[in-house]
Order: C-alpha cells, then sequence, then structure tokens
C-alpha cells in the first residue's frame, strides 16, 4: 500500500515559483510544456475506433510527446521519463 493517497497538493507562493524557474533554463521549460499539451492530446485520442485522420493526430502527438521526453531525459538522465504527469 502507498501513501500517494495521503498527499496534498500545497501551494507554492509566486516568488518561490519564480525563483525554482529561474533556474531552469528556458528549453527545459519549453520542453515540460510542451509534454504536457502532447500528453493532453494523446489521452483525448483514445478508444479504438479512431478515424485515420484521428490515428494521424495521435501519431503526431506521440512523436511531440517522444520529442519533449528526450529533452526532458537529457537534461535529468537519473529520472524516469514520464508518460504526462507533472514531476
Amino acid at each position: 500500500m502507498t501513501a500517494s493517497h495521503l498527499l496534498v497538493p500545497v501551494p507554492i507562493p509566486d516568488r518561490v515559483a519564480a525563483l525554482i524557474g529561474s533556474c531552469i533554463p528556458p528549453h527545459i521549460v519549453q520542453a515540460e510544456f510542451d509534454a504536457e499539451c502532447a500528453a493532453r492530446e494523446v489521452r483525448r485520442f483514445r478508444g479504438p475506433r479512431l478515424g485515420i485522420e484521428d490515428q494521424a493526430d495521435r501519431e503526431q502527438a506521440l512523436s511531440e510527446l517522444a520529442r519533449a521526453n528526450k529533452v526532458l531525459a537529457a537534461h535529468h538522465p537519473g529520472l524516469p521519463v514520464r508518460p504526462g504527469s507533472s514531476w
């Protein structure tokens, strides 16, 4: 049994978030944003009966997710690559 259900999100003050953000290279922030958008797009195209255009859109979103994850993995080589959730 894990304790993940016991974790409560705690808001971070804006100044602390800005300080954390200033320590992260801009291309990594962009890759994180791209990964979130692509993961959201991939989840949109779920189901066994996708049309040809939907399949192409899903493949495009998967390639964008893979590209963003590659950038993130290069920045943090020891961390596992995530399928779409935040760090």
